[in-house]
């Protein structure tokens, strides 16, 4: 199987939607392929803070906007797993899809932290989602991991439906914006450990307890859920070695977003020196769609 398309988008978040409505509104025929769920990490983000302009309704309802929008427009929405692709082509496994340009906006996933549990109790009580999962945590303890905003914003989420959220960073100051350390550290239902690791996640059926490590020594915390945002890996196994990446794993692009193969372009959390918002994410697309079209 075979296809071919002015230009394909691997990755179905807001920076590939973004980019692929752009192309298709100027007359390009576009394809975007998804392995997931369309929208990436912000479909598990009721509230988007900050939103950028559609967004306020949050992350799903934007994505799925977006989604019809670009389906309107033309933009041909393949759900496969990019392999391995070359300067002019991707594969998957049903087949070789050809393209004059190629814009890489696969994004990133969730840090695991590695501990012994983590991967043996996900789904019952290891989770990565708030919104999604909150709910099934009423009255309960539940320990979040992290330093950053997604951390800070998500332990604030669950205090909606937790009895207390105990919030461990391993560092002795948070790394997030000014307005999220006041509301975490203004809310009575959340307890902060600095200094402190998590260094083992204990249970029978469901998460029972965290083994917790800190300068005083280590403590079992008994708790029902843990939700960890420790940072972000790119979505990067089918980029070929040819194209230079950071010593975080993100690709390297030159000023126009391009990355070191012509036709070949990068944005989004899976390029190196994204911004880091939706908004910047937007805003790449919008300067690669605008450079692609210039280029026809």
């Amino acid at each position: 199987m075979s296809q071919s398309f002015d230009v394909i988008v691997i990755g179905e978040g807001i920076a590939g939607l973004s980019a692929a409505g752009a192309l298709a509104k100027a007359g390009l025929s576009v394809a975007t392929f998804e392995q997931q769920l369309f929208g990436g990490l912000v479909i598990n983000v009721n509230e988007l803070d900050p939103a950028p302009p559609g967004g306020e309704a949050g992350g799903a309802a934007f994505a799925a906007e977006m989604t019809g929008v670009n389906a309107e427009a033309g933009v041909t929405s393949i759900q496969e797993a990019v392999t391995a692709m070359t300067a002019g082509s991707i594969s998957t496994a049903a087949g070789e899809y050809r393209a004059r340009h190629i814009i890489i906006a696969s994004g990133a996933q969730l840090k695991k932290l590695g501990v012994p549990g983590e991967a043996e109790f996900e789904g019952r009580g290891v989770s990565t989602c708030a919104d999604c999962d909150g709910p099934m945590f009423q009255n309960e303890t539940v320990v979040v991991v992290g330093g950053g905003d997604s951390a800070l914003q998500e332990a604030h989420v669950l205090t909606q439906y937790c009895g207390k959220v105990i919030l461990v960073h391993r560092g002795p100051a948070f790394r997030a914006q000014a307005h999220f350390v006041d509301a975490v550290t203004q809310n009575d239902k959340i307890e902060i450990r600095f200094n402190t690791t998590v260094d083992a996640i204990l249970g029978g059926q469901m998460v029972e307890k965290v083994r917790l490590t800190s300068a005083a020594g280590s403590d079992e915390l008994p708790c029902a859920g843990v939700f960890a945002y420790i940072g972000l890996t790119p979505n990067t196994d089918f980029v070929p070695d040819t194209i230079s990446r950071d010593d975080t794993g993100r690709i390297i692009t030159g000023e126009t977003l391009e990355t070191a193969l012509p036709g070949v372009w990068a944005i989004g959390a899976v390029r190196s020196g994204c911004g880091g918002s939706l908004q910047h994410a937007m805003d790449e697309a919008s300067a690669v769609a605008a450079a692609i079209a210039q280029r026809r």
